[in-house]
């Protein structure tokens, strides 16, 4: 008996003793590393002009209505100005300050708070929509106390952090929380692999750092769920990815990412199990670009990219990540599924922002949407939702889908939907194009489902989510 003791006692220490060796202490404060940080994290303020139509009638016509669109053009042209907040943080000790690139867009004059109550006027560097930065520089000789980046991939689900910011407008707000989860997508930008924190984040938090215990910024915080403020859901740009693009902001003024040349789509069982691939994994080629650095080396449509660069790609989401972060014209080895077997291509990097894939799409997102389409399958017509749209809703700046236009009398939503809602996402997918919710509606009619999950804005801007269930 005395020997099981012993034994048990024994094995109970070791545990504690490993325990307490890879488990980190709970801080008893952050009063101390929050006064060393706060003078690094600024406030920063823009003043945009817009320009709109004031309305020459003692009222409104229905939205919809033939007569809106006949008499928009008789308003006076009037001008505004509308004022935003977001938060940053001093990266080197001449001024140069990072941020989220949807804080400045479009902004006629930025001011940058410090310390709560110097002003300073900033510029732009540069500025990245596809990753959400911006880096600016203020306009003055003095000099900072900068922060230093730390590897944001040595950052774990449960670690501390501390998110510094300016949310509504208050300035120098210090909260608390740990990593609730890695390697996050939300359909905000086309780059995303977001750490996603419980720290509570608000409206103006845009732009400001996420720092480990070490007071290192291991991320940008960017974007929240929920519209009313902080449901303990927030989302930062990791350091290491951001790293890479603000440095070619400083040095070039704008981005040099890797192309690759291809449209490629998610490996799901049925195709592993058609080709004959041990499972789902890797990222099918849909189309490769004509003159691509992969039609050079050789890559088809229908091969599957199961490596990159030495990189295993176990998701399709995770190649343009690796793509745009690799040197401009180095040559990789892209190991590919092909006739049931494995073979290396040598692909020669081009540059995403000189292709040809890379301005039809500016192009596009440049021009008006406003042309109408037919979603036979739900007996719906509808447009492109615009940045206009955007604004006059005041939705979410990276929102993306369809402006119902027109729902017949026999549509399977004509009970459920009104016209002008948006429709946004489709069994959990985002919606971009009218052919993207083609794609899905077909894919439910072919299933035994027969029923699509849609998200939607409605007339009142609430996000809902709608069942319908498809003839």
């Amino acid at each position: 008996m005395r020997k099981i003791k012993i034994i048990f006692l024994t094995i109970f220490l070791l545990f504690t003793f490993s325990f307490s060796v890879n488990s980190k202490p709970v801080p008893a404060s952050f009063a101390d590393l929050a006064e060393k940080l706060m003078p690094s994290v600024v406030n920063i303020s823009t003043t945009t002009t817009i320009t709109t139509n004031s309305n020459p009638f003692p009222f409104q016509f229905p939205p919809g209505s033939p007569f809106e669109d006949m008499f928009k053009e008789f308003g006076t042209p009037q001008e505004r100005q509308s004022a935003a907040l977001g938060s940053g943080f001093i990266i080197d000790k001449k001024g140069i300050v990072v941020t989220n690139n949807h804080v400045i867009q479009d902004a006629d004059d930025i001011i940058v708070r410090v310390n709560g109550d110097q002003e300073f006027k900033a510029k732009v560097l540069g500025a990245d929509p596809l990753m959400d930065i911006a880096v600016l520089q203020l306009e003055t000789d003095e000099k900072f106390v900068p922060v230093a980046f730390g590897d944001s991939d040595k950052a774990r689900i449960g670690d501390w952090v501390l998110a510094i910011g300016n949310p509504f407008g208050l300035g120098g707000t210090v909260t608390a929380g740990i990593i609730s989860a890695r390697n996050r997508s939300i359909g905000l930008s086309r780059y995303e692999d977001f750490i996603q924190t419980d720290a509570s984040i608000n409206s103006g938090n845009s732009g400001g750092p996420l720092f480990d215990m070490e007071g290192n910024v291991i991320g940008i915080n960017t974007a929240i769920l929920g519209r009313n403020g902080s449901i303990g859901i927030g989302f930062s740009i990791p350091s290491n990815s951001a790293q890479i693009v603000i440095k070619q902001l400083i040095k070039f003024g704008e981005t040099k990412r890797g192309w690759l040349g291809v449209r490629i789509q998610d490996v799901t069982k049925e195709i592993a199990e058609v080709e004959k691939l041990d499972k789902a994994r890797g990222a099918l080629v849909a189309s490769v670009a004509e003159k691509s650095p992969s039609e050079k080396a050789g890559i088809q449509a229908g091969d599957i990219i199961l490596e990159f660069n030495g990189e295993k790609i176990n998701q399709m989401k995770e190649l343009p990540a690796i793509v745009a972060i690799t040197e401009v014209g180095k040559e990789v080895e892209v190991k590919i599924w092909r006739d049931k077997k494995e073979i290396i291509k040598k692909v020669v990097l081009g540059r995403l922002e000189t292709s040809d894939d890379f301005k039809i799409s500016k192009n596009q997102e440049n021009q008006p949407q406003n042309i109408e389409e037919i979603i036979e399958s739900l007996k719906i017509a509808v447009r492109q939702l615009t940045k206009e749209d955007i604004k006059n809703r005041n939705l979410p700046n990276q929102t993306t889908g369809l402006v119902i236009t027109k729902i017949a009398n026999n549509s399977p939503l004509a009970n459920s939907i009104e016209l002008n809602s948006i429709i946004i996402e489709a069994q959990k997918k985002k919606i971009r194009s009218a052919n993207d919710l083609r794609d899905i509606a077909k894919e439910v009619l072919d299933s035994n489902q027969k029923t699509v999950l849609l998200a939607i804005y409605n007339n009142q801007n609430q996000r809902r989510y709608i069942g319908v269930k498809l003839d």
